[in-house]
């Protein structure tokens, strides 16, 4: 996978390569030998071409000028108090690895491939200082051939691949997007393996959340008031129409989106804790309403069905993707003049899949769904007399009461970004008692009722409405005992 290089990079890069280095100077202090200099002044400034052939010739002597060797110190070692000699070996490695693939390997030869370049990651946490951001260069090249040698790799390299990650999620959390930028870009080279996407996993925190944290900014919701994206509020369709909050450039969304598409092929590993801690599913909903071309659309149609597809995740993901509308979603991309081949073919399969999904759904099964993501929404069985009628009873009973329960979980949050959801519940409650009085100590016992006459006093009118009404169905009951 090829993208190009960032420009904020290319250009500090670009930057630092005209700058004259003093390297007799260097040469006269011992910064440097006098071998070091000829074999760097063979392959400097010279055509790509020649520079190929020279390392090409003397692969080994390359390996001993950035790694250290028999005949001395890492170039990047002995010079490292010098940050201009530095910062021009770290862009001149990178040159030569891109120019003569074959070092890459040669250097992965070394018994400590990555100690001269590990330690700079954290040379400075001064954000203006190049000389962590080339050596994440660097060692994402090299990083990226050793996954390209071998999937499992060794304990060296997981522990440098944990370096790297830790490092660049500090840019993903960077306002600059431009250094965001650089570090998606290093996260899709380096997650090319089984292997590599685990450890990415393993530290989500640090490199998965800050990738999500871009997505709703991208859409104009933060973490703690993205209520609507999971319930269809008015600011769902005002967000939709406006498109995008152009906060989030499109190149940094594509790039984001790339590497959590790369993450998705672990799918049984990661799509649960992905919905549970990202709710990725409603956000991608709202992307794809918003998605401006259609290479964005194509990343979020795979991801999703990339993740839907795992048989370890189809009873969890599937109902979640039911009640965020993703069929009525995906009919509707239909409508629009798509051409990628990849990407109608990825629509079809989720459309299919989805299709098979709700056909075999009864109305019961998409309440129990809806209760269980967590989230309510005005949806159609809240308010039909015939569905409480039929089910009432079903609801209290089925698996040891688990709805019930789960509603009382849901009923015990504040829910102070989206108070429809506790008005939704009351009403719930009150369907409850209605349809099955008999059964209504199963609420009591689950603190139900203390809960619902504690939102009668509640701020929101339509949560002070509906526990009105809730606890009018039992004061009518107990009357009339």
């Amino acid at each position: 996978m090829s993208l190009d290089p960032p420009t904020y990079l290319s250009s500090l890069q670009n930057n630092i390569r005209a700058r004259p280095i003093p390297w007799e100077g260097a040469v006269r202090a011992g910064t440097i030998t006098d071998n070091d200099l000829k074999t760097i002044k063979a392959v400097d400034k010279v055509r790509k071409e020649q520079r190929r052939q020279t390392v090409e010739s003397d692969v080994e002597a390359y390996q001993s000028l950035i790694l250290g060797g028999t005949k001395g110190k890492s170039v990047l070692e002995s010079a490292s108090k010098r940050a201009d000699v530095i910062q021009y070996m770290l862009v001149l490695t990178g040159d030569l690895i891109n120019d003569a693939p074959i070092l890459a390997s040669k250097l992965l030869e070394h018994p400590e491939p990555y100690r001269p370049l590990v330690p700079y990651l954290s040379h400075s946490t001064n954000p203006e200082d190049p000389i962590p951001l080339l050596a994440s260069s660097v060692l994402t090249s090299i990083l990226s051939a050793a996954q390209l040698q071998s999937p499992r790799p060794d304990q060296k390299t997981e522990e440098a691949l944990t370096q790297l990650y830790k490092y660049l999620s500090t840019l993903t959390k960077s306002q600059d997007s431009g250094l965001q930028d650089i570090a998606v870009q290093q996260y899709s080279a380096l997650l090319r393996t089984r292997k590599a996407r685990e450890i990415f996993w393993n530290l989500r925190e640090e490199t998965v959340n800050p990738l999500f944290d871009i997505l709703r900014t991208a859409v104009g919701v933060s973490k703690e008031n993205d209520s609507t994206l999971r319930n269809g509020g008015s600011s769902i369709r005002t967000t939709a129409e406006s498109g995008l909050s152009g906060l989030v450039g499109l190149q940094l969304l594509y790039h984001v989106l790339l590497a959590i598409w790369q993450l998705s092929f672990e799918a049984s590993l990661v799509g649960k804790g992905l919905e549970k801690e990202q709710e990725l599913i409603p956000l991608y909903a709202q992307l794809l309403r918003l998605s401006p071309k259609e290479k964005t659309t194509r990343l979020l149609l795979s991801t999703l069905l990339n993740l839907l597809s795992a048989p370890s995740n189809k009873s969890t993901l599937l109902p979640i993707a039911n009640t965020a509308r993703l069929p009525a979603l995906l009919a509707n991309l239909k409508g629009r003049h798509l051409t990628d081949p990849d990407l109608l073919e990825d629509l079809k399969a989720l459309t299919d899949m989805l299709d098979e999904y709700t056909s075999s759904q009864t109305t019961f099964d998409e309440y129990a769904a809806e209760v269980n993501s967590g989230r309510l929404r005005w949806s159609p069985p809240h308010r039909d007399a015939t569905f409480w009628r039929e089910n009432a009873r079903k609801i209290l009973e089925n698996e040891g009461g688990a709805l019930p329960k789960k509603l009382q979980e849901i009923m015990g949050k504040s829910w102070d970004d989206n108070k429809q959801v506790l008005a939704i519940a009351c009403n719930d409650v009150g369907c409850l008692v209605k349809n099955v009085p008999d059964r209504r100590s199963v609420l009591e016992k689950l603190g139900i009722k203390g809960r619902v006459m504690e939102l009668m006093t509640d701020k929101d009118e339509g949560v002070r409405w509906e526990s009105l009404r809730a606890v009018g169905e039992w004061m009518k009951y107990s009357f009339e005992e």
